[in-house]
C-alpha cells in the first residue's frame, strides 16, 4: 500500500457516549485496524468503523457504543445520496452549472468537493421530498444495515418533509434524518464496489468468523452516476473540505465531510474508501463534542492518521478477503425505520 508523501417516529439519542473505545467487546475485531483508529482518534470522543466494501465484514468498531446508539444527523454526508438521486433523475449532470450565489455557479464537483449547501439545497427543491426520501432509503438509510447485528439501530427517515427548512435542508444537512455509521458505512461500501449494497456483518464467535461468507442485501442500480459521484468525492479529498486527510489523488480515497450540531454538541463526520490495490476499506469517523476543532475536516485528519498508521504496519486486504472469489455466490437475506434538531453547518 503506498501513500502520497504531502498532505416519523422520534428517537432519544443515548448520550453521554463515553469514551471512544470503553468497553468494546475486541475479541474479532482485526487488531491492526482497531489499534490504528485508536491511534488515530487520539484524544477525541468518537467512533471509527472499519469495513470491507466487497463482502460487507465489519473488520472494527471502535466506540460501540456510540456506532449502536439511535443515530445522529447526517450533516453534509447526505449529499452523495442527494448527488446520486439527482444524477439517476436527470436533474444534472457533472457538468451542470448551478447558481450558488449572486455571481457565483457550480458544477457538481465542485458542490461535493467544497460541500455547498446552496447547490444541494435546490437540487432537494427540484427532485421534491417524495424523489429524496426515496432514494434515501433505496441507499439504506431508515433501515437496519446488519446481517443479525442485535445491537444496531434502524435510523430514521421521515415521513413528512421536515419543519425546518423542509426538502431543501433535508437535502443539505440531511434535516429529519437518523443516521448511524453503519448505514452509512453501508452506503459507501456500494460507491466503492459498483451498487452492491452488502448486509454488515460483525462475526462474534469463532465459528460466525470461520463460516463468514457475504450475503446481499440488494444490488443499487446507479453505475451511471457513479463516476461523477466518485470523481466529486476524490476532490473533496485532494483539495476540497477533506484535504485535511493529507491524501492526494494517487492515494486512490474518496470522501466526504459534514459537521453541524445536533442536540446541544457538535458532531463531525468523515466518510471515505481506499480503493488501491492491496487495500480496499472503508472508514467511518464519527467526532462528538463541544469545541470548534469537531468538525468534518478533523475527522478526515483523523482517517488520513488512521490510513497511515496501517501503512506503517503494512497493513493490506485480509486473505479471507482475497479469497472471496473462490467462495460460494453471496446469498441474500431477509431486511428491517426514525428526528433530531440541527445547527448551522461550519465550514468543511
Amino acid at each position: 500500500m503506498r501513500l502520497g508523501k504531502r498532505r416519523s417516529k422520534h428517537v432519544k439519542i443515548v448520550h453521554p457516549l463515553g469514551n471512544s473505545g470503553e468497553g468494546d467487546v475486541t475479541t474479532f475485531d482485526d487488531p491492526v485496524i482497531r489499534q490504528a483508529a485508536i491511534q488515530g482518534l487520539g484524544k477525541f470522543t468518537g467512533s471509527v468503523v472499519a469495513i470491507d466494501p466487497n463482502s460487507g465484514r465489519i473488520l472494527s468498531i471502535v466506540n460501540q457504543k456510540m456506532a449502536f446508539s439511535d443515530g445522529f444527523i447526517p450533516c453534509s454526508t447526505i449529499k452523495p445520496v442527494i448527488a446520486v438521486a439527482a444524477l439517476q433523475e436527470g436533474v444534472v449532470t457533472r457538468e451542470s452549472m448551478i447558481k450558488v450565489s449572486r455571481r457565483k455557479s457550480m458544477n457538481l464537483t465542485e458542490a461535493l468537493a467544497h460541500s455547498n449547501n446552496p447547490y444541494f439545497e435546490e437540487l432537494g427543491r427540484r427532485m421534491g421530498f417524495d424523489t429524496v426520501s426515496k432514494y434515501a432509503r433505496t441507499m439504506g438509510l431508515g433501515e437496519l444495515s446488519g446481517y443479525e447485528i442485535p445491537q444496531e439501530q434502524p435510523g430514521v427517515v421521515p415521513m413528512a418533509p421536515p419543519a425546518r427548512g423542509g426538502v431543501a435542508r433535508m437535502s443539505s444537512f440531511g434535516e429529519g434524518i437518523s443516521m448511524t455509521p453503519l448505514q452509512l458505512g453501508a452506503m459507501a461500501a456500494s460507491v466503492e464496489n459498483g451498487g452492491v449494497l452488502y448486509y454488515l456483518q460483525y462475526p462474534q464467535s469463532a465459528e460466525e468468523a470461520e463460516r463468514f461468507e457475504p450475503r446481499v442485501k440488494r444490488t443499487l442500480d446507479i453505475q451511471a452516476s457513479l463516476p461523477d459521484l466518485r470523481e466529486g468525492m476524490r476532490a473533496a479529498v485532494s483539495r476540497g473540505t477533506a484535504r485535511r486527510s493529507n491524501l492526494t489523488e494517487d492515494d486512490q480515497v474518496a470522501g466526504k465531510t459534514g459537521s453541524c450540531s445536533e442536540a446541544g454538541s457538535r458532531l463531525g463526520w468523515f466518510v471515505s474508501y481506499m480503493d488501491q490495490k492491496d487495500l480496499k476499506l472503508v472508514l467511518v469517523i464519527l467526532l462528538r463534542g463541544n469545541t470548534h476543532s469537531v468538525r468534518g475536516p478533523m475527522a478526515a485528519g483523523i482517517a488520513g492518521r488512521i490510513y497511515r498508521g496501517l501503512q506503517a504496519a503494512e497493513y493490506s486486504t485480509p486473505a479471507q478477503a482475497a479469497t472471496l472469489a473462490d467462495a460460494p455466490a453471496p446469498t441474500a437475506a431477509p431486511a428491517a425505520e426514525p428526528v433530531a434538531t440541527t445547527a448551522s453547518n461550519p465550514a468543511e
